[in-house]
C-alpha cells in the first residue's frame, strides 16, 4: 500500500511568501500537524533567490531587479543564486520527516532518492533525465534542474527548479558579473551547460502537463500516493508572519 502524502499547488506567489510558506510547512510538519508534503509553486513577479550563506550585494544586481520589477530574497537552504522566471520555471518543495525510511543520513544519497521523482517525471515526458551529484538533474550533460536541501527540527526540506525555458541574457542582467566582457562569456557558457524542456523537446510543455508528469514520477519513484490538499490555517498564519517579519525584511535579505 502506497503511503499517502499531501500535494499542494500554490500557483503564482511572490518570493517572500513562497519562502515563508516553505518554512511554515516545515514547522507544521515538525509539530505533526500535517503529513509529508510535496508542493509546486511559481513566482510572480519573477525573482532571484540567494543561498543562506551568500551575500545579496555580492550576488545580485539589486538596481537591475528594482528597474525590472524582479523580487530578491534569501533562502533558508544553501547553494547559489538562482533566477526564477515567472513563465520559464516550475519550482517544487518537499517537506518530509528526517526519520522517514526514504531519508538517509548521507545528504548525497537523500538528494538522489528525492530527485528520483523528478528524473522519473521528466522521463515520462520523453526527456532522458539523469541525476548528477551533488544535486543536479541533467540531460546529455546539460543541467535542467538544480536542487537545495536543509535539515532541522527533525525535518528534511528540499526544493528545486525545473526549467521549461531559459533566458541566460536576462539571468545575467539580474545576477552580478564582473564586467560586460565576462557577461558575454558567461551567457555563452550557460547556453552550453544549461538546457530546458522547450529546448530539448522543441515544443512548449504546459505547466499542467509538467506537473502531471512530475506527480506520476514522484508516485512511482517514491512509492507514494499524492493526495491534493490545502494549506492549513496554522500554515497560512505562520507564512504571513514569516513573510512580514523575516523574508521581506532587509535584516534577513542583506544579513551577510
Amino acid at each position: 500500500m502506497a503511503e499517502k502524502w499531501r500535494l499542494l499547488d500554490t500557483g503564482l506567489k511572490d518570493a517572500f511568501y513562497n519562502m515563508a510558506l516553505d518554512e511554515a510547512i516545515v514547522i507544521a510538519r515538525s509539530k505533526n500537524l500535517v503529513p509529508n508534503t510535496l508542493r509546486f509553486f511559481r513566482w510572480e513577479p519573477s525573482a532571484v533567490s540567494i543561498g543562506y550563506f551568500q551575500s545579496m550585494e555580492e550576488e545580485v544586481d539589486v538596481e537591475a531587479c528594482n528597474r525590472l520589477g524582479i523580487d530578491y530574497v534569501r533562502r533558508r537552504t544553501g547553494g547559489g543564486a538562482v533566477y526564477h522566471d515567472r513563465d520559464g520555471e516550475l519550482t517544487y518543495s518537499i517537506v518530509i520527516s528526517e526519520n522517514h525510511p526514504l531519508i538517509s543520513r548521507d545528504f548525497q544519497k537523500t538528494y538522489e532518492i528525492l530527485c528520483s521523482g523528478l528524473v522519473r517525471g521528466l522521463r515520462l515526458l520523453g526527456i532522458p533525465a539523469e541525476f548528477k551529484p551533488i544535486n543536479d538533474i541533467v540531460i546529455g550533460g546539460k543541467k535542467i534542474s538544480g536542487n537545495a536541501q536543509t535539515r532541522g527540527m527533525g525535518i528534511v526540506h528540499q526544493h528545486g527548479t525545473i526549467l521549461r525555458d531559459v533566458n541566460p541574457k536576462l539571468m545575467f542582467t539580474v545576477l552580478k558579473v564582473p564586467s560586460e566582457k565576462i557577461r558575454d562569456k558567461m551567457i555563452k557558457s550557460v547556453e552550453e551547460r544549461v538546457t530546458s524542456i522547450k529546448s530539448y523537446l522543441g515544443r512548449e510543455v504546459t505547466f499542467e502537463e509538467l506537473k502531471n508528469a512530475l506527480i506520476s514520477g514522484f508516485e512511482e519513484a517514491l512509492n507514494i500516493e499524492l493526495v491534493p490538499g490545502e494549506i492549513t490555517d496554522f500554515e497560512e498564519r505562520m507564512a504571513m508572519k514569516l513573510k512580514m517579519e523575516k523574508y521581506s525584511t532587509r535584516e534577513w535579505n542583506f544579513r551577510r
